[in-house]
């Protein structure tokens, strides 16, 4: 109980600082048509943000290419491209918005103008402007997260489940780990966030809550376990999660 205790202090020390950015997404999936346009790749826009991404050094994919096993198995490890287009007197404005599988906006660019009155080189103008900020962002990969949490003073070596009673049941939905900055996020198949997952300074071992309950998320054997405690009972959950 007094590590459970201890844990759920940290979490709240932590989710007050969280953030979720791009580096933490290594893929980008760009539509074969974006909405502000009436026809596939028109313009040729949708390649030219593609290969601007890549440049970059994201690794991208237009929606109907083969994708990788780790992106293919979890849609949520990947950003999705979406252009936002502002009407101006005799300009065009095109910003570049990159989103989460949930729909959250990660990242927006500034405003990319062009004065041009050829449609053809105006969008590709525009698009180029537009990723002046995503350039002057530094992207780089990083997998594990910039933000850890602080290290307390007592001990928080996990007490070993065996000592401790649990009315243990089984959760079969898969449930699938997109990162952010200070952990996971367990989404289902609609997707939906049903868990958050805050690192600790032990792998395989996360502070976790549901909106609910707030616990432990931790491997034994292989397999992954909820525990929290209700009602003064400690309640032990396997999980089914694809990380």
């Amino acid at each position: 109980m007094k590590v459970v205790a201890l844990l759920l202090v940290m979490a709240f020390a932590v989710v007050a600082r969280s953030q979720n950015t791009i580096n933490n997404y290594k893929y980008v999936l760009v539509p074969e048509r974006f909405d502000i346009f009436k026809q596939d790749d028109q313009y040729g826009i949708n390649t030219l943000t593609k290969d601007l991404l890549e440049n970059v050094g994201f690794k991208c994919f237009m929606t109907n290419d083969v994708l990788p096993a780790d992106v293919a198995n979890n849609k949520c490890n990947a950003l999705r491209a979406e252009l936002v287009a502002k009407k101006k007197f005799l300009a065009t404005d095109l910003s570049l918005v990159l989103k989460d599988c949930q729909g959250q906006i990660i990242y927006k660019s500034e405003e990319g103008i062009s004065r041009e009155k050829e449609w053809n080189t105006a969008y590709t103008e525009a698009l180029k402007n537009a990723f002046v900020s995503l350039r002057g962002a530094h992207y780089k990969y990083d997998s594990t997260g910039a933000i850890q949490a602080t290290q307390s003073t007592e001990s928080t070596t996990p007490v070993p489940v065996a000592a401790i009673p649990a009315t243990i049941t089984e959760n079969k939905d898969v449930l699938y780990a997109q990162p952010n900055a200070i952990g996971y996020q367990l989404i289902d198949t609609s997707p939906k966030k049903v868990m958050t997952l805050l690192k600790t300074s032990m792998p395989n071992y996360f502070i976790a809550e549901n909106g609910v309950e707030k616990g432990v998320v931790f491997s034994k054997n292989n397999e992954w376990y909820f525990e929290y405690y209700k009602d003064d009972k400690l309640v032990s959950l396997k999980l089914s999660i694809k990380f």
